[in-house]
């Protein structure tokens, strides 16, 4: 790679993860109590999926240890977010949903998110907003397929 180029991947690089610490930290603090981040993600996959996925399929979607997505499914349970059921086929197997209860929590995160977001969509424009969507998606995806 030239210097340039060199350049111009570190600052993207920045400006990526800089965006990402600032939303997450905004969006962090106007969640429902005792709701995370990651606590938003798994009931927000689910509620668009509207089926039940295993933990391995979870920890895989996410990008996370199985055990880290355990720990995130037991703090979901307890809250009673989700029901976490066995596979009537295989015992060593689980099947995770959302609970009424957890599509009320993730509904009132949406609407906690969304004016902090559309601001931010507002203020940039919904043309350049829509132009740089697929850009950020192809990045995406070639972070996930890059291994």
């Amino acid at each position: 790679m030239s210097d340039r180029t060199d350049d111009l991947a570190i600052t993207l690089f920045g400006e990526l993860f800089m965006a990402d610490q600032l939303a997450r930290n905004r969006i962090s603090k106007v969640l429902p109590k005792g709701m995370e981040l990651s606590h938003f993600g798994v009931l927000n996959h689910l509620a668009r999926l509207g089926e039940e996925r295993t933990p391995a399929q979870l920890a895989k979607a996410f990008h996370v240890t199985r055990g880290a997505m355990t720990n995130t499914l037991a703090k979901l349970e307890w809250a009673g977010h989700i029901h976490i059921r066995p596979d009537w086929d295989d015992a060593r197997r689980k099947f995770v949903c959302i609970s009424p209860a957890g599509r009320n929590a993730r509904d009132a995160a949406v609407s906690a998110i969304v004016p902090i977001i559309g601001d931010v969509v507002n203020a940039l424009g919904a043309e350049r907003v829509r132009a740089v969507l697929p850009v950020l998606r192809e990045m995406r995806y070639r972070f996930e397929h890059a291994e």
